[in-house]
C-alpha cells in the first residue's frame, strides 16, 4: 500500500511539472480568448495529466493520492511564487510591452503568441481603434491587455478642466425581489414611509411588485419592477 501511495505521488508530481512547463511554453491567454481548438487542447491536457498521475492503477487510493499530491504542489507552487521573484517570474512570466509609442513590437509579439488580428481586438475592447493613439499596450500576466493612450488622446476629465464634482460611492440596496433591505434604508438615514411614497410617485403600490431598488449617494432611488 505504502509503495503505491509514493508511486503514485511521484507520477502525479511529474504530471503536475509537465503540465506546468507545457502550459508555461504555450503562452498566456484569457479564457475568453481561448479558441475552440486551445479548449480542446486544454481539456487533452487535463485528461493525459489525469492518466499520467493515475497509471493503470484506477483504484480510489490511488486518485485520492492524485488529488492530494497535485493540491499540495499548487499550494508550495503559490507560497514559492509569494516568496521569490525569480520563481514567481519563471511560473508566471512577467508583462510584455507590446506598443510603444504607438509602434507594435514585433519581438514581444512573438514571444507572447499574440497575433496582430487579436492585439486589434483587445484594443478595440479598450475602445482604442488606431494603433497610433496608444502610448503603452502591456499585456499582463493573466492575458489582460492594459493600455495607456497618448497624453493628446485621453479623453477631458472634470479636474482637467477644473470643474468641480460631486461624490459618488457605492448604490445601496434598498429592495431586493420584493423584500426590503431594512439595514440599508436604515443606514441612509430613511424609513419605510419614505420608501413607499418614493414607489408610489413612481406608480408602484405594492413593495412585492419591485425587483430591485437602489439608491445613490445623491439620494435618487432607482427602481426596477418584475416582469
Amino acid at each position: 500500500m505504502v509503495e503505491t501511495v509514493v508511486n503514485t505521488a511521484l507520477r502525479a508530481a511529474i504530471a503536475y511539472i509537465l503540465l506546468l512547463v507545457i502550459t508555461r511554453l504555450s503562452g498566456r491567454k484569457m479564457i475568453s480568448q481561448m479558441t475552440f481548438f486551445d479548449f480542446a487542447v486544454a481539456i487533452t491536457l487535463g485528461s493525459l495529466t489525469a492518466n499520467l498521475g493515475m497509471g493503470s492503477q484506477n483504484t480510489s487510493l490511488s486518485a485520492g493520492t492524485v488529488m492530494v499530491t497535485i493540491a499540495i504542489l499548487a499550494i508550495l507552487t503559490g507560497f514559492f511564487a509569494t516568496k521569490s521573484f525569480t520563481f514567481r517570474k519563471l511560473i508566471d512570466s512577467e508583462p510584455v510591452i507590446l506598443v510603444q509609442n504607438g509602434h507594435v513590437i514585433q519581438k514581444n509579439m512573438k514571444k507572447a503568441r499574440i497575433t496582430i488580428n487579436l492585439l486589434n481586438m483587445l484594443l478595440r475592447e479598450k475602445n482604442v481603434f488606431y494603433i497610433g493613439d496608444v502610448e503603452f499596450a502591456i499585456l499582463e500576466n493573466n492575458g489582460k491587455l492594459s493600455v495607456l493612450p497618448k497624453s493628446q488622446k485621453k479623453p477631458l476629465t472634470p479636474s482637467d478642466i477644473k470643474v468641480g464634482t460631486t461624490y459618488q460611492g457605492l448604490t445601496k440596496d434598498i429592495i431586493i425581489d420584493g423584500n426590503i433591505m431594512r439595514d440599508n434604508l436604515q443606514d441612509a438615514n430613511l424609513d419605510e414611509k419614505w420608501l413607499l411614497e418614493q414607489l408610489k410617485n413612481k406608480g408602484i403600490h405594492n413593495i412585492r411588485d419591485v425587483f430591485f431598488a437602489g439608491l445613490d449617494t445623491s439620494g435618487n432611488l432607482y427602481v426596477s419592477k418584475k416582469d
